[in-house]
């Protein structure tokens, strides 16, 4: 036989023996951090519960899901053994305060400018944003009102001029010209 004719039987079973070899590896790392579960580390199952260890035999876990809520599962269905941080992250929502010791940023940027006055003591009045009073407009709104009058007034004899004038009267209803 040739040894072309070989080669991909070769490189097959090496391949085989490659995927085994490192399926094996997680097994037994599995295995491994099952067998160091402890009495009150946090775990999260193979369904994705998450619950805290509360005794641990050859083959089962008694996990308490809950305060009065004890289940018993096997080793195989932890999926995997937390860190306390990460529990409390987790189920808690306790974040773990790793930047201590880190600058603080301001919500504004107040600190960040050259001029260290503050804010309220400049010249400059504050923008107000807000509805005004109609007491306080009212002398301005009458004023407004009496000008937006006289070109609504103007408006309407430009186009009644417009209109004797025209050709043709507007159609207004959505008729066409066409035939």
């Amino acid at each position: 036989m040739n040894i072309y004719t070989l080669l991909p039987f070769i490189v097959l079973i090496a391949a085989m023996f490659l995927m085994t070899r490192s399926a094996k590896k997680k097994q037994q790392q599995a295995s491994q951090m099952r067998n160091e579960m402890q009495p009150g580390s946090g775990v999260r199952t193979i369904g994705g519960m998450y619950a805290t260890v509360k005794e641990v035999t050859e083959d089962t876990v008694l996990l308490d899901a809950a305060p009065g809520v004890e289940l018993v599962f096997a080793k195989n269905a932890i999926g995997a053994v937390l860190t306390d941080d990460e529990y409390n992250r987790i189920v808690h929502g306790i974040e773990h305060d790793l930047k201590s010791d880190a600058d603080v940023v301001p919500d504004d940027a107040s600190s960040l400018t050259a001029d260290a006055a503050p804010a309220a003591d400049a010249d400059d009045k504050p923008v107000d944003l807000g509805k005004k009073d109609a007491a306080e407009d009212a002398p301005a709104a009458e004023a407004e009102d009496a000008k937006t009058g006289e070109e609504t007034e103007a408006a309407d004899v430009k186009d009644a001029a417009e209109a004797t004038a025209g050709d043709a009267p507007k159609k207004t209803d959505g008729e066409s010209d066409a035939k």
